[in-house]
């Protein structure tokens, strides 16, 4: 007598089943999963290959076959030595980009020896108050043959005309430096609170950027759009897609005001996504981004440049997910995380560390997250096909729902009068805490699993190696910077900040009376000092 297996003997349909009120499957984004998924799920209409518009499978015809994600670890800590030590051991042991993290003065555009900077220099990133600083952190490092993406957004324009001096320091031409600039302010306003100006004197430092590498560094990323940080402030997927495109789609309305191409500056933007723990919604996630911004660009800015409206993103994976309790889980969450943002077609990748839930990472710790990649790229297949997952029911189901969820809050975004005017009266920042409540909230009722936190406990705390700033890197810091003013000519600066001023005060490029006070041994501080005198601060309290 054939013996039949009892999970077979109920031959009720298996979505009846299974699909009960108490066990509805949601993803952050409020998408219902069901338990499994048909040729009736998928949107008609067919697939477009990849590198064809709207690039859903991917920007390139052959993607990881042509030519590997970029492995781009962030780092920085401490002063420019520490950090240049750590760029040059990243580098040794395989990583192919490098990405630097400033502190937190450097970042408000405060000077290491400001009285507000006091106790936070070198903590979150390495110091940076003039060029001699970045002589020393990118010493040694050929700047014509590596990719730099810097982590900067209030004074992005600083940052790189630093690296453009620096640069030519080596003898290298604009020309030949690649890289990006993230410049993106608005983020700032809803999720991360590292901004200087209001908004619109922000917009203008960041159009004018486009404006100067178009002319300069014509191969420069000028802006990468970030969602990852509103990831990171508690944002659902379908949130972080529609408030990143949306913010895109401002910065684009405002190039286009101060006359530039979308054709021309499109090719340069770049995007910046989370790569979070629901493996499945973060794939689709970034194959309906691209989706999406190919038909903002055609259809509502008119570019016809295929360079211009296919996205390209770097992906981070997800710093908040990362979890004190069992640091070394945190190896596995970032392994899946990335695998997602490798099978929806990421050209840049970081691994966070596992021990970032404790403290800055460790080289040990550093050197598994990069191992993480490199096994992924070596062992895993993950370079032998352009969009694995493409066709599959539930990825296509999934990919569209994102869509159709994203494009409805944009479309709210523009009755609010756009992205800007949605964050000056705190439509973005509302929804995002309402949701970051709701994530929240699932964790302590335990509806919401995270593995050894609120299940799957041990008693005590494993004993992990953690990196600890020394104090005394502050105190060099503020004599070099000391120093640097001591010994300039005085009456070259003055001058130099002087023309930044005029500057601001009519409708000129600023970017180059600031690359000349730069030269001249002003420093970010100063500079962004005159510019706080004219322009004022942002206070999201009172706006």
């Amino acid at each position: 007598m054939l013996h039949v297996p009892c999970n077979m003997q109920d031959l009720t349909p298996y979505d009846e089943r299974m699909a009960t009120a108490e066990d509805r499957r949601l993803t952050d984004s409020g998408i219902e999963v069901k338990p499994v998924y048909t040729p009736d799920d998928v949107p008609t209409g067919g697939l477009e290959l990849p590198g064809e518009h709207p690039f859903t499978r991917g920007p390139y015809p052959t993607m990881y076959r042509g030519r590997p994600w970029t492995i781009r670890q962030y780092a920085g800590y401490g002063s420019a030595e520490e950090t240049n030590a750590r760029f040059r051991y990243l580098l040794e042991r395989g990583q192919t980009g490098l990405s630097v993290a400033f502190d937190l003065p450097t970042q408000l555009g405060y000077d290491s020896d400001d009285p507000l900077a006091d106790g936070e220099v070198g903590r979150t990133g390495v110091a940076i108050d003039s060029i001699e600083d970045l002589e020393v952190l990118l010493d040694g490092i050929p700047l014509g043959d590596v990719s730099t993406s810097m982590t900067i957004n209030a004074p992005a324009a600083l940052l790189l005309l630093l690296y453009e001096l620096v640069a030519e320091g080596q003898g290298v031409p604009g020309e030949r430096l690649r890289g990006t600039v993230q410049n993106d302010v608005l983020k700032e306003y809803v999720a991360r609170g590292n901004y200087i100006f209001p908004p619109r004197p922000s917009m203008r430092l960041t159009t004018d950027l486009f404006a100067y590498c178009a002319e300069r560094l014509p191969h420069w990323n000028t802006i990468s759009i970030s969602g990852y940080h509103i990831r990171e402030a508690g944002a659902s997927a379908a949130q972080e897609l529609a408030f990143t495109l949306a913010n895109g789609i401002a910065y684009c309305e405002a190039a286009i005001a101060a006359g530039l191409s979308p054709d021309a500056f499109g090719e340069r933007l770049s995007f910046f996504f989370n790569a979070h723990n629901h493996f499945f919604q973060e794939v689709a996630k970034f194959r309906a981004a691209r989706r999406l911004w190919a038909r903002i660009m055609s259809e509502r800015f008119g570019a016809t440049n295929p360079r211009a409206t296919a996205l390209r993103f770097h992906a981070q994976t997800g710093g908040s997910t990362l979890t004190a309790q069992q640091p070394e889980n945190n190896v596995v969450r970032v392994a899946i995380q990335a695998l997602s943002a490798i099978c929806g077609g990421a050209q840049s990748l970081h691994t966070n560390s596992f021990d970032e839930a404790l403290a800055l990472p460790t080289e040990h710790a550093a050197r598994i997250a990069l191992r993480t990649q490199q096994i992924l790229a070596h062992e895993a297949g993950c370079t032998d096909t352009a969009d694995p997952l493409g066709g599959a029911y539930f990825i296509e189901a999934m990919t569209a729902e994102l869509e159709r969820k994203a494009q409805e809050l944009i479309d709210h975004v523009d009755e609010l009068g756009g992205a800007v005017s949605a964050i000056e009266q705190g439509f973005v920042q509302a929804e995002i805490e309402a949701s970051a409540f709701r994530y929240q909230a699932g964790i302590e009722s335990g509806e919401r699993v995270v593995v050894g936190v609120n299940r799957f406990l041990e008693e005590g705390r494993e004993q992990v190696e953690l990196l600890h700033v020394d104090p005394e890197i502050e105190r060099r810091q503020q004599e070099r910077t000391a120093r640097v003013r001591a010994e300039r000519n005085a009456d070259a600066a003055a001058s130099a900040l002087g023309d930044v001023r005029r500057a601001a005060e009519s409708d000129a490029n600023l970017l180059p009376p600031m690359r000349e006070a730069l030269r001249a041994r002003c420093t970010i501080g100063e500079i962004c000092g005159a510019l706080r005198d004219l322009w004022g601060t942002y206070d999201a309290q009172h706006a």
